[in-house]
């Protein structure tokens, strides 16, 4: 599972990466975690708001800190 935080590194980004790493943590999900800060990147992925979460290439949260109960239903569903 590959999963990306998009937002330019603000404290809620920083944030909505914590709780993914977290949720992954949590459930032993071994996935491919990574950060896209450029604008433009993550535009191209399909996000408009800022921090979100893309799995697989899906935009599954934009514009809010997901916590990490609701990370892992997300990511539960989606294995």
């Amino acid at each position: 599972m590959k999963i990306q935080v998009a937002g330019p590194g603000c404290p809620r980004c920083e944030a909505t990466e914590k709780n993914v790493v977290n949720a992954c943590a949590e459930l032993n999900l071994a996935a491919d975690i990574s950060h896209v800060y450029d604008t433009s990147e993550y535009a191209k992925l399909g996000v408009r708001a800022t921090p979100a979460v893309i799995v697989d290439g899906k935009v599954l949260v934009s514009g809010r800190i997901p916590t990490v109960a609701e990370l892992q239903k997300i990511f539960s569903g989606v294995k």
